[in-house]
C-alpha cells in the first residue's frame, strides 16, 4: 500500500514517528520526504496491522498535524525487510533536524513562559511565609528559653535520683556480699557432707562386692557337690540295675 499524507509533517520528526509505529507494528516498508512538503509512505503486511498502523499515523503527537490522507494499493515488494527512512539531500536532512529541534522548542518556550507565571506566585507565596517564619522564629526562641529552663530543673532532679539510687545500688551490693558469704559457707558444709556420704557408699559397695564373690564361690561349691552327688546316685541305680538281672 501507498500512503501520501499532507499537512504539518515535515522538519517535524514525522517520519521518526512512521517509522517506531511501523517497527512497532511488525510492520516493513519505507517513508520519505517529497518536494511538495508531503510524506511518502510504502507499507505492506499483515491487514489488521496495517489497519492499525494507518488510525495511528493520522493522529500525530504535536507539533506533526495531518490535513490530507490518501491511500492506493500497490504490490508487494519481498526486497523490503524491516521498515527504513529514505534520506534526501544532506542540506534537507539538516533543515528536517532543525525545523523538529524548532517545533520542539517553540513548545518548551511556551511552558517555560507558563511556568514564569507559576514562579511569580510562587515568590509571592515565598513572600508571605517568610514573614510567617519570622513570626515562628521569635515564638521559637521564647519556647526554647522555657526548655532550657524546664531542662535545667529536670536536671538537677535527675542528679538528685542518680545519687539516691547509687545509694540503694550500695546498699544493694553490701547485703548481696554478705549473702553470698553465707551461701559459701553453707556450702562448704553440704560438700563436706557430700563427701561422707560418698565414702561411705564407696565402701558399702566394696563390702557388697565382697558378699557376692563369696555368695558365687559358695554357689559354685554347692553345684559341684550337686553334680558329684547325682553322679554317685546314678552309678548306684546302674550296679542294682546289673545286679538284679
Amino acid at each position: 500500500m501507498e500512503i501520501t499524507v499532507g499537512g504539518r509533517v515535515q522538519r517535524v520528526g514525522y517520519r521518526r514517528f512512521v517509522q517506531d509505529t511501523a517497527q512497532e507494528a511488525g510492520l516493513s516498508g519505507t517513508v520519505k520526504n517529497q518536494k511538495d512538503g508531503t510524506v511518502a509512505i510504502f507499507i505492506q503486511g499483515d491487514e489488521e496491522r496495517i489497519s492499525s498502523f494507518l488510525d495511528m499515523i493520522k493522529n500525530p503527537p504535536e507539533p506533526a498535524k495531518v490535513t490530507t490522507f490518501e491511500t492506493k494499493d500497490a504490490e508487494l515488494n519481498p526486497r523490503i525487510k524491516g521498515f527504513t527512512i529514505i534520506a534526501g539531500k544532506l542540506a534537507d536532512e539538516l533543515q528536517e533536524g532543525f525545523g523538529a529541534m524548532q517545533a520542539e522548542f517553540r513548545d518548551y518556550r511556551n511552558e517555560f513562559r507558563d511556568f514564569k507565571g507559576e514562579f511569580r506566585d510562587y515568590r509571592n507565596e515565598f513572600r508571605d511565609y517568610r514573614n510567617e517564619f519570622r513570626g515562628f522564629a521569635s515564638r521559637t526562641d521564647d519556647n526554647f528559653k522555657n526548655l532550657g529552663d524546664k531542662l535545667d530543673s529536670f536536671s538537677q532532679k535527675t542528679d538528685e535520683n542518680f545519687k539516691a539510687l547509687g545509694n540503694k545500688i550500695d546498699n544493694f551490693a553490701q547485703k548481696t556480699d554478705s549473702n553470698f558469704k553465707d551461701l559459701d559457707n553453707k556450702y562448704g558444709e553440704i560438700s563436706a557432707k557430700l563427701s561422707d556420704i560418698l565414702t561411705a557408699l564407696t565402701e558399702q559397695s566394696k563390702k557388697s562386692q565382697e558378699m557376692l564373690e563369696s555368695i558365687r564361690n559358695e554357689s559354685k561349691q554347692i553345684a559341684e557337690t550337686l553334680n558329684e552327688s547325682i553322679r554317685l546316685l546314678r552309678e548306684a541305680v546302674e550296679r542294682l540295675r546289673s545286679s538284679s538281672a
